[in-house]
């Protein structure tokens, strides 16, 4: 047994296939092969990148051989299955000769899920995760917004922006689940983002190295969609996709935004035949209403048409109902935070009627100052989302005091939906601070008409000081 060792310490180089060479090593457990050098190339077409362990029998006289890969460093890349991060798979591993893990973290895309194991693989992929968050993404997201009516520039609802910061943590998650050492994501140079990305995994993985292949031109040459099907296709990816008839979208329960063709020229109409995907136009709604019913618990909806259900499930219904009346399509000229304009439609039917249900509930129940403070909140929250900065101090603190305003927004709100409108039909709840007989026109036991007097002699005595003293100086015209 000796002597066979030590001829085959002797024996230490070896040709595997002309494309590896080995070092055999002596073990406690027996004879190793391990990977001096390999050519990438021959090795990746051939084994690949095979190692094998060499199991000596007592008798000397039999090799088992079992199949290793070799190990390398891994990078996890946010995988939507599109045009962008499909090209990133053989992208990532050529540029750095890394092992892609895919991780498709499922906020509500439907269909758009489907398919998406199989892309993957056949890209090059070695793993694909499908992380269903639409609960949490529901629940932990999208309700703080809705229940500090945040919203950005008096018409975004948010819905990519919400979505950021629960993928980025999914990411991060698996990324720590794989040992990788980066994160890849296809968000471009221009956008809002590679910001949320970004900051939401330095927040949470200030250790993990970004990629971000749209910033890095000297070694991303592809600069339209034309040249990633061109280089998808080189790979022998071919793909469900035409460069020149897709508009660019994001999708999840929230909403779905659309950009490009038409829409980058502000003095075109959008094309909303081609475009719609979740509604249809208020000129092709029914010419009936649609009634609906909602309750709340404490800002939560929890009822809808006198069924409970799951926030998700509110909202999935609210889009069905939302988008067969026309509610919800905007269309957007947004300040990014990059600095530039851009244009986008947002089709978001579920949530403007849950921003107007709620809102309904709450203007009922809050007081005039928490009121107006909590409007101050809502814009900030906006910003803070918009920005990618959900991962902050600042985030929980100002969510922080949303929710301490919504400890008595409970109760019943009814309303109609007719050709993109939502109408008003009834609001009830136990904590209303609506009192008929001070607001009616006729004289109650909480109020006197000629209190107003005195009220404003004091609410206005500043105004009429100043007045006394520009007249007293000639300057009162």
């Amino acid at each position: 047994m000796q002597k066979f060792l030590l001829f085959f310490r002797i024996l230490v180089l070896h040709i595997y296939k002309n494309c590896c060479i080995l070092t055999l090593v002596e073990t406690r457990q027996g004879l190793r092969f391990t990977a001096l050098s390999c050519n990438h190339t021959k090795a990746q077409e051939s084994l690949p990148f095979i190692i094998s362990n060499i199991h000596v029998s007592a008798k000397c006289r039999t090799l088992n051989f079992q199949e290793e890969y070799i190990m390398k460093e891994k990078v996890v890349l946010a995988y939507s299955g599109g045009l962008d991060t499909t090209a990133l798979i053989p992208w990532l591993k050529e540029t750095f000769d890394y092992e892609v893990v895919c991780c498709c973290v499922n906020c509500g895309q439907g269909n758009e899920l489907d398919g998406l194991d199989e892309r993957a693989k056949l890209s090059g992929a070695s793993k694909l995760y499908i992380e269903d968050i639409v609960d949490d993404f529901s629940d932990n997201y999208i309700m703080p917004c809705v229940q500090a009516g945040a919203v950005y520039e008096h018409k975004y609802l948010l819905g990519t922006s919400m979505a950021r910061p629960a993928i980025a943590k999914k990411l991060v998650e698996i990324a720590r689940k794989e040992n990788a050492v980066a994160i890849c994501h296809g968000a471009t140079g221009k956008g809002n983002d590679q910001i949320r990305f970004e900051l939401g995994i330095k927040a949470l993985a200030p250790d993990i190295k970004i990629i971000a292949p749209w910033r890095m031109t000297d070694v991303w040459t592809m600069q339209s969609r034309d040249d990633e099907l061109a280089f998808c296709q080189a790979h022998g990816i071919n793909l469900p996709f035409d460069a020149s008839h897709s508009y660019s979208r994001d999708r999840n329960l929230w909403h779905i935004s659309h950009e490009g063709l038409e829409l980058e020229d502000p003095s075109q109409a959008p094309n909303y035949d081609d475009m719609l995907v979740l509604s249809v136009t208020p000129e092709k709604a029914p010419d009936k209403e649609t009634e609906v019913t909602m309750t709340f618990e404490e800002g939560v909806p929890k009822t809808l048409n006198g069924k409970a259900m799951k926030v998700s499930e509110i909202i999935t219904e609210l889009n069905r109902l939302g988008g067969e009346n026309g509610i919800g399509i905007v269309d957007i000229v947004e300040n990014r935070v990059v600095g530039m304009k851009s244009r986008g439609v947002y089709e978001t039917p579920g949530g403007t009627i849950l921003y107007e249900a709620h809102q309904q509930l709450e203007e009922l129940i809050l007081d005039r100052d928490t009121y107006a403070v909590k409007k101050d909140m809502g814009n900030k929250l906006a910003q803070i989302v918009y920005e990618g900065k959900w991962f902050t101090p600042l985030r929980e603190a100002v969510q922080a005091f949303i929710e301490s305003t919504q400890k008595y927004v409970t109760g019943e709100v009814k309303f109609k939906l007719y050709k993109g409108n939502i109408i008003k039909a009834g609001t009830t709840s136990p904590y209303s601070l609506y009192n008929e007989s001070i607001a009616s026109f006729t004289t109650g036991d909480l109020y006197d008409h000629h209190d107003a007097e005195g009220f404003i002699n004091l609410f206005g005595l500043s105004t009429k000081v100043r007045a006394m003293k520009m007249q007293e100086l000639g300057e009162l015209k």
